[in-house]
């Protein structure tokens, strides 16, 4: 087996994948680790209609093409396993996995998503893609003329509520408090929108349907009432979750623990690069995850020929 490569990257979702087809591509022997099974957030989209050059495509398959490309060129790519150590300080860096493989290499990008915060109740992960939704931008406009509720109280869920009045009839709010925690202006967007309306001091204890999502049941914070409401989706925005856990004490993190990276996409830690929807940013889509895949894939292999370089100069002398 083999155990030493030039780079390892952590994480086989869209930045991931396409840091290993840039990687493998120019010739640079890449090893991809993924603790879960291969292609990260984007397997659960159902249909993936913005991505450029393509109409629409599932997410499913999008991450099984991604990968056979990336394997095509040379990419070793191993999946459903545990990273269980770090050492990313070490010039030469070390990922042990189940406890007992450790894999070495000159640099390491990490890829290791995160995901969107769930709220929970019964029914979620149940149709999730199936009229549960945690992207406007992804999935608005198949909620076209339907009335959709968008979950939470911060700026990202007022401005995606205003968006997404764009394609559908009805836009309800249901936040758990009596007042929003986002910005002024973006409150006051909302409510001068006539196609939004507001439910405070609530929210979804249960999602229902069949094959699809059709509908919630909402509980009242303070009088503890539940209503039963007949709904064609809902989008939550109520916060987001780096990925990011093993990370801590490692590499340089904000205080919502997503990584600080340079415009090369390089951490504080020399050799080790970060991409994807771990990394500190604004937008989470599977374009900007392919283009942060592609910067940190020419980033750390700048880094790892000048080493060979160098290796080559010292063996000269």
């Amino acid at each position: 087996m083999q155990n030493h490569y030039d780079v390892i990257v952590i994480g086989g979702g869209a930045a991931g994948l396409t840091a290993g087809i840039y990687l493998s591509r120019a010739k640079v022997n890449t090893l991809i680790l993924n603790e879960g099974a291969v292609g990260g957030q984007m397997v659960l989209t159902h249909e993936i209609a913005n991505y450029p050059g393509i109409e629409s495509i599932s997410g499913y398959e999008l991450a099984r093409n991604m990968k056979s490309q990336a394997q095509k060129f040379g990419c070793t790519i191993k999946s459903n396993l545990k990273i269980t150590e770090l050492d990313l300080n070490s010039e030469t860096k070390k990922v042990t996995v189940n406890n007992k493989d450790v894999y070495t290499a000159h640099a390491v990008i990490i890829a290791t998503g995160g995901k969107s915060r769930t709220i929970g109740a019964p029914g979620e992960d149940e149709f999730k893609g199936k009229g549960i939704s945690y992207c406007a931008t992804c999935d608005g406009d198949f909620f076209q003329d339907k009335e959709i509720i968008v979950v939470g109280g911060g700026n990202s869920a007022l401005e995606e509520a205003v968006s997404l009045t764009k394609y559908a009839s009805k836009v309800t709010i249901v936040h758990q408090f009596d007042h929003f925690q986002a910005f002024e202006h973006y409150v006051e967007e909302a409510k001068k929108n006539p196609k939004i309306n507001f439910i405070m001091e609530s929210k979804i204890i249960e999602f229902t349907g069949d094959e699809k999502l059709t509908g919630v049941k909402i509980q009242h914070q303070q009088t503890k009432e539940i209503t039963a409401m007949d709904i064609d989706g809902v989008f939550i925005f109520i916060g987001y979750v780096p990925n990011t856990e093993k990370l801590e004490g490692i590499v340089e993190l904000n205080d919502w623990k997503e990584i600080l990276v340079d415009k090369n996409l390089a951490t504080n830690i020399p050799g080790v690069f970060a991409a994807g929807d771990s990394i500190a940013k604004r937008y989470r889509q599977v374009t900007t995850a392919v283009a942060d895949g592609t910067i940190a894939a020419l980033s750390a292999a700048e880094f790892v020929n000048n080493i060979k370089k160098e290796l080559l100069l010292a063996q000269a002398n």
